[in-house]
């Protein structure tokens, strides 16, 4: 429970687009880390088809849906709990159009409202050409899982990404919402990375980079000569030591 209750945590502020189980690291104590930010981005951008590990791959980014926003990390985090919760992975495609049809024969085949939203015509005309499938019960799906960890599953798992919760949405389920404690979830600012957006010479941006290097490298020297300075002290206060106090006879 709590590591999935700091995974939606994680999910609060930051596009990651590359959520799975390789990518979360947990300590002893059950505290929960998200790696490789190499993904992750504001939502405005255009994006590829390309950014997640299949198997957690929210649905619309294989549609090719050019603006999708946090849920899709929403979705991934539903893939990670069901895996949580039957110890398989729920939906193991060896490619895409194989992975759309196993998320497709546990929630079903999409609506027209929901083929409108599709940008490429040939992920539209290829979804109609697919048999009517209908969507699962969750409760059989996941038989031994609690009521509320299901109902909070199905609602992660929403086929059309307008329809699922947001991370903030999801920490108040009744699932989690037992567990949550706001003053432990600080919440970061959004980046701002305007900055990239700038045209700047080749010169300024070298400046900027020194500038930015010298700020890290500055504590660090610090440290170094601080910690030589002790080490130095210490050898010294040992040589002087060594002087004063006479050698046993017994050694």
């Amino acid at each position: 429970m709590k590591l999935k209750l700091e995974l939606s945590t994680g999910t609060y502020t930051t596009d990651k687009e590359d959520l799975k189980p390789s990518n979360i690291a947990v300590n002893e104590d059950c505290e929960l880390k998200i790696l490789d930010f190499g993904l992750a981005r504001h939502a405005e951008v255009e994006m590829t088809g390309y950014v997640a590990t299949r198997w957690y791959r929210a649905p619309e980014i294989m549609l090719n849906w050019m603006h999708y926003n946090q849920t899709v990390d929403i979705w991934s985090v539903g893939c990670i709990m069901a895996e949580l919760l039957t110890s398989k992975t729920l939906f193991p495609g060896t490619d895409p159009m194989d992975q759309l049809i196993h998320i497709m024969s546990l929630v079903g085949t999409p609506d027209d409202h929901f083929l409108i939203k599709i940008m490429s015509e040939e992920a539209r005309n290829y979804i109609r050409s697919l048999p009517a499938i209908t969507k699962k019960n969750f409760k059989d799906v996941f038989s031994g899982a609690h009521p509320d960890a299901i109902d909070l599953l199905e609602r992660m798992l929403e086929l059309d990404a307008d329809k699922r919760p947001t991370a903030t949405e999801a920490l108040a389920h009744p699932y989690l919402a037992q567990y949550a404690d706001p003053s432990d979830e600080p919440i970061a600012e959004p980046y701002d990375e305007s900055f990239e957006d700038k045209e700047l010479s080749v010169e300024e941006w070298r400046r900027l980079a020194h500038k930015e290097v010298n700020m890290f490298e500055e504590p660090k020297i610090r440290l170094i000569h601080a910690g030589i300075s002790e080490i130095a002290q210490d050898m010294q206060s040992r040589m002087i030591l060594e002087q004063h106090v006479p050698v046993s006879k017994n050694r």
